[in-house]
């Protein structure tokens, strides 16, 4: 019996670029090295200095005539992070923001996540070509408003806050068309308990507009420890490789978000690795990207 097609969605389109220019043609040429049930449904980011952007605030610039060419040529969606939750009339005209839209459109297959309505009802009208994502700065926690979200026909997929991976009672009512268009993060560090996650997002959301603002300060349990995956996989909202295919395919699920944009490319790996290569392939997957019999460690 043929599994459930289960697509990731992979971070860093801008600001891993050098890391994906050597790993497509890997993922491409020596598909053996993984997981048959799996593809890369996206990969998702921003450069820097976009007012539209959210959740993350991206330094990295990369030429994006190259950016795209790299992930068509590939046959890859591309998501720009455009999930500002303060943009008003006025931010609408910017000429970055609207270019890289522009050159996103001129393909097909390509999308936006957003989190202004404002924005979205733009870009709607403005690049029709493309999809649209509901993003996670959200935070919808309430089951009701995640529902409702899912059934607006403005969204391709919505993107859940982690705090809903494990309603399982709750998800199991949703009907196939709902589940094909919900998109789970699974690998979150952020602590399950706090408050001002909403709060983290809008400070993000002012800066990368340019007002001058103090910065959020994470208040939760051992933030100053910073991300580690090791950390995110006691999360109780963490999704494992054995999860994605033990329940949530059964349920009828198949999109996953990995975060990490905002983190190093040898990270990204470690996730690849973990949620799709081969036990047996990882470490000719380590060797084609960065192993070699000098390399040294400290």
């Amino acid at each position: 019996m043929s599994i459930r097609k289960v697509y990731y969605h992979l971070p860093g389109l801008f600001e891993f670029y050098d890391f994906y220019e050597k790993f497509l043609p890997l993922y491409r040429n020596q598909r053996h090295y993984f997981y048959d049930w799996c593809e890369i449904g996206s990969i998702y980011g921003s450069p820097a200095d976009c007012i539209w952007s959210g959740g993350r605030i991206s330094y990295v610039n990369n030429d994006p005539d190259k950016v795209f060419s790299l992930v068509k040529k590939y046959n890859i969606s591309a998501r720009l992070t455009f999930s500002n939750s303060m943009i008003c009339q006025e931010h609408l005209s910017d000429l970055r923001c609207n270019e890289l839209c522009r050159l996103l459109s001129e393909a097909n297959g390509n999308g936006v996540i957003v989190h202004s309505d404002v924005l979205l009802e733009y870009l709607k009208e403005k690049y029709p070509n493309l999809y649209f994502v509901s993003s996670t700065t959200k935070v919808l926690v309430d089951f009701n408003e995640l529902i409702d979200e899912v059934n607006r026909d403005d969204f391709a997929y919505v993107v859940i806050d982690f705090r809903l991976n494990k309603a399982f009672a709750q998800l199991e009512t949703l009907n196939q068309t709902q589940k094909d268009k919900v998109e789970f993060l699974c690998n979150e560090c952020c602590w399950i308990g706090c408050k001002d996650r909403k709060k983290c997002y809008e400070t993000v959301s002012r800066q990368n507009l340019g007002i001058d603002c103090v910065d959020h300060v994470c208040k939760a349990p051992h933030s100053n420890d910073g991300y580690r995956f090791s950390k995110a996989m006691e999360n109780p909202s963490f999704i494992s490789k054995d999860d994605i295919l033990q329940t949530y395919v059964p349920m009828g699920f198949s999109n996953f978000k990995i975060e990490g944009r905002d983190l190093g490319n040898a990270l990204l790996l470690e996730f690849i690795l973990y949620y799709m290569v081969k036990p047996e392939y990882q470490i000719h997957v380590r060797e084609e990207m960065y192993l070699d019999t000098m390399l040294d460690l400290f």
